[in-house]
């Protein structure tokens, strides 16, 4: 007991570890999951995609280059993750998918790459926002099936 502390009186709590749990609730409530940050990232590059093609005329091959190297780069963490997927988190048949739309998206680049067209574009674009539109869902936990869709159709 301290000399400040009267008797029956808890010690004082530690300020540091209160402001330590205070930020951990914080980014637990406000940090993105990794599926939305994986989505955002394939959205991202979808929409630089179609700000060259907006401005075919007047893009450098620099900039195009650019673009698809940072498409290249979110497409070789997903292979790198599917390839090691040390946890076994995923099926095999979900890595061997991830692993042949990243060898297409390289395959394609190169094209892209060797000759350069702006509707070229259209399959990485559509591919990006596929994937982040999968991304973006929640998978139901195992045992619960999906609910039936209704009905919605007008009787015009």
């Amino acid at each position: 007991m301290s000399n400040n502390q009267k008797p029956g009186q808890s010690k004082p709590s530690n300020p540091y570890a209160a402001a330590a749990g205070a930020y951990d609730t914080h980014a637990q409530k406000h940090t993105p999951d990794q599926r939305e940050t994986e989505a955002r990232v394939l959205l991202k590059a979808a929409k630089a995609f179609q700000d060259i093609q907006k401005r075919w005329d007047q893009i450098s091959r620099e900039d195009l280059d650019e673009c698809l190297k940072y498409n290249r780069q979110i497409w070789m963490m997903f292979v790198d993750t599917a390839i090691e997927d040390e946890g076994g988190e995923r099926p095999v048949e979900l890595r061997n998918n991830i692993a042949n739309l990243g060898v297409f998206i390289f395959n394609h680049t190169l094209e892209v790459l060797a000759d350069p067209q702006p509707q070229k574009l259209d399959i990485l674009i559509e591919i990006n926002r596929e994937i982040a539109a999968g991304l973006m869902t929640r998978p139901k936990p195992e045992g619960q099936t999906q609910a039936a869709p209704t009905d919605t159709v007008d009787q015009a």
